[in-house]
């Protein structure tokens, strides 16, 4: 059988027609379960009034699904070989995130820590087979692929001995992990260097974005669920359902507006564009909770008030919009936009839901009419 298997060797960073493969699109349909589930953890904990509680937890579990798929996206982007070995280790990371979703539950309640943590060892088997395999390329990629397998073996470890202190530390502590986490790149890439692909890299990003959106209009498809079961409070559910896509499109039509493969020129933009989208990413996911919330407030089901269901919206509207402008537009778009995007998420955390929506509705025509000032030169000349 070791007759079918292709070297794993760097592959081109300026390669032509990269594209998303199949198995990259599978990978991320796991993610859409292992999200759905965080944040159904998310939403119960908000609408029994446990909200630092469900945000800690939120936090956590997002950040163990949100670090996975960076581990895989990068790795891919460098030694997708697409030979059966590549694809079976694919989908036993795949087989750790779905037991580390089911497991999601005790980052909220600090109990059964062991099976989220065997889906994290599921996973780094894996993955650190996979580097170690990259590491025979030979080359700057080599050193790197080396120090990433060394690298993420020791964490793991640490993150076995975790499961087992006191639980009063654990918060502390796993935050100080998930820092170190983060330096295991840093180091990697200064011993070598993968030869990422910044067209590809931006396009898993985006898909990744079009499935946390996606979560949000399932917020809003239970809104209209929960209107037809419940008659009286049909017309203000249902008014809840629209406001919630709108923003969906809102959020959407801002994050894909400037192009992406630019912001990858270095190993400092790469860090940086990585590991910003944890926020963006965290707040794209944690609105189909908000929205969700909203409706246990609106059917009288949720322990929150008026103040703080709207906030369970507007804050992670507002983090996503300033995360996008910081990122992506600040500094690179039309005056109009460097002050409307901020704009927009202030009042993101002072107006209602509905308002929310009609922000998000004026911020869409405001590119749209950016956009047609942008490409009139060109037309004219034309």
């Amino acid at each position: 059988m070791i007759h079918y298997l292709k070297p794993m060797r760097a592959r081109d960073p300026k390669e032509a027609h990269r594209t998303a493969t199949p198995l990259e699109l599978f990978f991320d349909l796991v993610f859409v379960i292992a999200i759905s589930i965080g944040g159904g953890h998310f939403h119960h904990a908000l609408i029994e009034g446990h909200v630092l509680h469900g945000v800690i937890g939120f936090v956590m579990v997002f950040l163990c699904i949100w670090w996975a798929w960076m581990n895989f996206t990068w790795f891919s982007t460098s030694f997708d070989n697409d030979d059966w070995l590549f694809r079976t280790l694919t989908f036993v990371q795949m087989l750790g995130v779905l037991v580390l979703a089911v497991g999601s539950q005790a980052f909220f309640d600090g109990e059964n820590l062991l099976i989220p943590i065997i889906g994290f060892v599921i996973m780094r088997i894996a993955l650190v087979s996979q580097w170690l395999r990259a590491s025979q390329c030979g080359g700057d990629a080599a050193k790197a692929a080396k120090t990433y397998a060394a690298g993420l073996t020791f964490a793991q470890i640490l993150w076995v001995a975790w499961a087992f202190i006191p639980e009063h530390t654990r918060v502390p502590v796993f935050f100080l992990l998930m820092a170190l986490e983060l330096c295991i790149p840093v180091f990697a890439e200064r011993a070598g260097r993968t030869t990422w692909h910044p067209h590809h890299i931006t396009e898993r990003y985006g898909l990744f974005t079009i499935i946390l959106l996606g979560e949000s209009l399932l917020g809003s498809a239970h809104a209209i669920a929960d209107a037809i079961q419940e008659q009286q409070h049909m017309a203000t559910l249902l008014s809840l359902a629209v406001a919630g896509f709108v923003i969906a499109a809102g959020m959407w039509w801002v994050y894909f507006w400037p192009a992406h493969h630019k912001q990858i020129r270095g190993l400092s933009s790469a860090l940086r564009y990585g590991y910003c989208h944890a926020f963006i990413f965290a707040a794209a996911g944690a609105v189909s909770a908000g929205i969700e919330t909203q409706v246990g407030y609106l059917s009288s089901h949720s322990e929150l008030g008026f103040l703080g269901s709207n906030l369970a919206v507007g804050i992670p509207v507002a983090v996503f919009l300033l995360g996008v402008w910081a990122l992506l537009l600040r500094g690179q778009t039309p005056t109009t936009l460097q002050w409307a995007i901020p704009l927009a998420a202030l009042l993101a955390l002072l107006l209602p839901v509905w308002g929310i929506a009609a922000v998000m509705a004026v911020l869409i025509y405001l590119l749209v009419r950016t956009e047609a000032e942008l490409r009139a030169p060109s037309t004219t000349k034309h």
